[in-house]
């Protein structure tokens, strides 16, 4: 007796159905639940650590700042009447950076040196190591970073040189608040009070030093209409702004990068984790069509089959993002450890109640977009189709997938682009993923084409292996799309690592100079290479005069362009941001090649010219004979262009956007800097004594340092990034394995049957090889495509580095990739020859 058709079973009486048949250990649905762990989990700890330090560097602006407002400026302290202006606003506090050099009877090092005044720091506190809080240092008295303290081999109370002066090391640095905001320190960090550096002879006219003046606002100001009201009253003054909004820019960009691109492999691992969870509920749901065909033989309606099963599959969805959650968040102190010395993070655990929703949200979502068209074949077709099923498979019926797979979708790309930095890359992202299974899904339907149409070998293996991709209920579309995800994120992988490497090592050369010397005495410069060479005869000297400015305005003649009123700089014009390194020559530099017009004679004394970068021409559409206005040391300066250079960035040289002919600038107050190439094997330390010793005044850099620890923080980064994207691997080998299983139990019927008619267990296993061989071979050409097309987009497009990847790493990581393929699918035909052919046509 059934019941009327009418009627449904209550949620109530369904959920008892469906928790009876549900196993307390998800047997059958644990693909879902790890697919939903690992993408949901990857989310939950990415959200909840970005959004921490984008609220950092927004709740501690004004800390990480030193300010409401930092106006910055080269070369020079502002003038009274600058100064006036400045304090007309509020409180302010000067001063000044630069490098310099230390010592301490037979130690020196190069420092990054900082004087502050008493009003020093106005937001956070600064705190010495021992636990005191302090403000700028006494008189005669100096606060040290451990690093420099442990080079100079002093510590509290000990005394230590810097340019003139003799000062007694007051304590060891703790807790810096504006650190962040200083950005890539060339040596460790010595603070010092705001007069020292005048008075020890660093800051003579012409040498190299940034004056830095925060202002915390005694009213209520705009920051920004604060800042453009001080460029209008000074144009030339080089001024340079930043705000508490914007208090470390780089830190700023790199979260929201890293962030974006993080997200995009959390999408990235829950897309191809859909697949094994589609794969996942086919298989659990075949393995339960007699329990479905039952149920509707006793009057089950196709509403109570959809709300027994979904209820079944929501519980092991929510499990499954459950655990994802909490794995998240437990894996956040970690991330916080590891990226605290780069980025302003608490330790412990972070929990970002919007970024756990965001995660548990597009998991959901992927679940039921994957999960809806195959529990909507089990609710459509009655009962004795269901049985058919396995010789007879049944047709698919997209109309009343329209509602969840569609409104999935618009849920997933809503949640992608609200609040994203770049709303336009996460789309190109989603589009290229539906793009990506749509090829899949094509190339799936070509490749059962193409086998049903191929001419039959005579090999019975490969004659079976080939009709296995088309015959009914083949599992070859399932198996492309899971097969080429999978190939595609080892490609993918392998083009983002490779391409990071190369850009480390190119932008952090392994061959550079020792030495880079500031602030050298033009009328010394002799004396500077005759104690370089006393010391070191074969050792290369590169000295050029340096200067700071700023550009102000470019164009024609009569119809500049004045910098301070454009909306925004164009792209790719990064030399109109701030103050740059100018210089002159009578000559090409070295590493430069002139592309357009022609270079001054030597002994030059008509219209000052200029000499630019190529790349700045072209992006700004300047011609030869139009002009460049530049801002030094408070006064506006201009000169035609002369000639277009390519400049041989990778160098580490002297490189410079603007060259100018000598009397354009050379008679404004200047030094000179130098570069020193010491032969292999000869030892650094002592020349650095006698430098430190003979130009007390002049700042020495040692690259070799500085190198080591920028090669450490980009490979610290690549490795976080790498580690992060890893879950895309982990989510494609689980679908992997979903994917053969699947494929497997579909295989059982076939395999008994040609057990009984007497294949051996090697001819099977054979089988399985051929077919799956021949799968992995055509998709490993497209994943290679897809992969390295991503790869591309990544590196290019989002991290804006340059596309340089090492094929022959990656053809080895696909190779890799294949050999897993193979190895999976011979573990998963393992449990198919063990099958016993009586026993499994009972169960059939």
């Amino acid at each position: 007796m059934t019941r009327a058709a009418s009627t449904s079973l209550p949620w109530a009486t369904a959920w008892a159905i469906a928790r009876r048949d549900l196993h307390r250990r998800f047997r059958g649905l644990r693909l879902l639940l790890v697919c939903l762990f690992l993408g949901v989990g990857a989310l939950a700890a990415i959200g909840s650590l970005t959004g921490a330090i984008e609220g950092e560097l927004k709740s501690r602006g004004k800390e990480i700042l030193g300010g409401d407002l930092e106006v910055s400026l080269w070369q020079r302290a502002p003038t009274v009447r600058e100064l006036m202006v400045l304090n007309g606003y509020g409180r302010v506090s000067g001063g000044l950076r630069m490098q310099a050099t230390a010592s301490a009877g037979d130690m020196a090092a190069p420092i990054e040196l900082k004087a502050v005044d008493s009003e020093w720091p106005m937001f956070g506190s600064f705190t010495l190591k021992d636990g005191t809080k302090a403000g700028a240092p006494p008189e005669g008295q100096a606060w040290l970073a451990q690093g420099a303290a442990e080079r100079l081999g002093v510590g509290p109370g000990d005394s230590f040189r810097l340019g003139t002066q003799v000062l007694k090391v007051g304590g060891i640095i703790g807790e810096e608040p504006d650190r962040l905001s200083e950005g890539f320190a060339l040596g460790p960090t010595v603070i010092v009070p705001f007069d020292l550096p005048e008075e020890a002879g660093l800051v003579a006219p012409g040498a190299m030093y940034q004056g830095k003046y925060r202002i915390a606002f005694g009213g209520r100001y705009d920051a920004e209409g604060v800042s453009r009201k001080i460029g209008e009253l000074f144009p030339s003054a080089g001024f340079e702004f930043r705000n508490s909004d914007n208090a470390s820019p780089g830190a700023d960009r790199f979260v929201s990068r890293m962030g974006q691109f993080l997200v995009l492999v959390g999408l990235a691992a829950l897309v191809i984790a859909g697949i094994g969870i589609g794969g996942g509920v086919s298989s659990y749901l075949q393995a339960r069509r007699t329990g479905i065909a039952t149920l509707k033989i006793l009057g089950a309606t196709s509403g109570d089959i959809a709300r027994i099963y979904a209820l079944q599959l929501g519980a092991a969805a929510l499990a499954g993002a459950l655990a994802g959650l909490i794995a998240g968040i437990a894996i956040t102190p970690l991330l916080s450890w590891a990226l605290g010395s780069l980025l302003p993070v608490q330790t412990g655990l972070v929990i970002d109640l919007a970024a756990l929703a965001r995660a548990a949200g597009f998991g959901l979502l992927v679940a039921l977009i994957f999960a809806a068209p195959p529990l909507e074949k089990a609710r459509r077709f009655p009962a004795m189709a269901l049985m058919r099923e396995r010789v007879m498979p049944l047709a698919r019926e997209w109309r009343g997938l329209l509602l969840p797979v569609g409104g999935g979708l618009v849920a997933i790309a809503a949640l992608a682009l609200i609040g994203t930095p770049q709303p336009g890359l996460s789309a190109i992202f989603m589009g290229g993923a539906a793009g990506l299974l749509a090829i899949l899904a094509l190339l799936g339907w070509a490749i059962r084409r193409a086998a049903e149409r191929a001419p039959r070998p005579r090999n019975p293996l490969l004659r079976n292996a080939l009709a296995n991709l088309h015959r009914p209920g083949a599992q070859t579309g399932a198996l492309v799309t899971a097969l080429g995800f999978g190939l595609s994120a080892f490609v993918l992988l392998a083009g983002v690592q490779t391409s990071l490497d190369a850009n480390i090592q190119r932008s952090v050369p392994q061959m550079a100079p020792d030495y880079f010397v500031l602030d050298i005495p033009r009328a010394r410069i002799g004396e500077f290479e005759d104690l370089v060479r006393k010391d070191s005869p074969k050792a290369e000297i590169r000295s050029v005069p340096t200067l700071r400015g700023k550009i102000l305005a470019y164009g024609p003649k009569g119809k500049t362009i004045r910098v301070a009123d454009l909306d925004e700089i164009p792209e790719g014009a990064w030399p109109l941001r701030g103050e740059r390194g100018l210089t002159y020559s009578d000559g090409v530099p070295e590493g430069n090649t002139v592309t357009a017009g022609k270079w001054w004679p030597k002994d030059y004394s008509g219209e000052p010219l200029v000499s630019i970068d190529e790349e700045l021409a072209q992006v700004l559409g300047l011609k030869i004979g139009d002009y460049i206005t530049v801002g030094l040391l408070g006064v506006e300066r201009s000169a035609r262009i002369a000639s277009f250079r390519r400049i041989d960035w990778d160098s580490m040289g002297f490189n410079y956007v603007l060259v100018f002919s000598p009397n354009a600038i050379a008679d404004a107050p200047h030094n000179l800097a130098a570069t020193i190439d010491l032969p292999d094997g000869a030892a650094t330390g002592p020349l650095l004594r006698q430098m430190v010793r003979t130009f007390p005044s002049s700042s020495v850099i040692e690259v070799g340092q500085v190198l080591g620890e920028a090669r450490a923080i980009l490979s610290q980064v690549g490795a976080a990034i790498l580690a992060a994207a890893s879950v895309a691997v982990l989510a494609g080998l689980a679908v992997l394995l979903g994917a053969i299983a699947a494929a497997r139990a579909s295989r059982l019927y076939d395999n008994v049957i040609l057990r009984v008619l007497g294949a051996s267990r090697k001819q099977l296993l054979l089988l399985q090889l051929a077919e799956y061989g021949l799968l992995a071979l055509v998709l490993a050409g497209v994943a290679l495509v897809l992969g390295s097309g991503l790869a591309w987009l990544v590196i290019v497009q989002l991290f804006e580095f340059d596309w340089l990847p090492d094929w022959p790493r990656i053809l080895a990581v696909l190779g890799a990739g294949l050999a897993l393929v193979l190895g999976f699918a011979l573990g998963g035909s393992l449990p198919l020859l063990r099958a016993r052919p009586a026993q499994a046509l009972r169960e059939l």
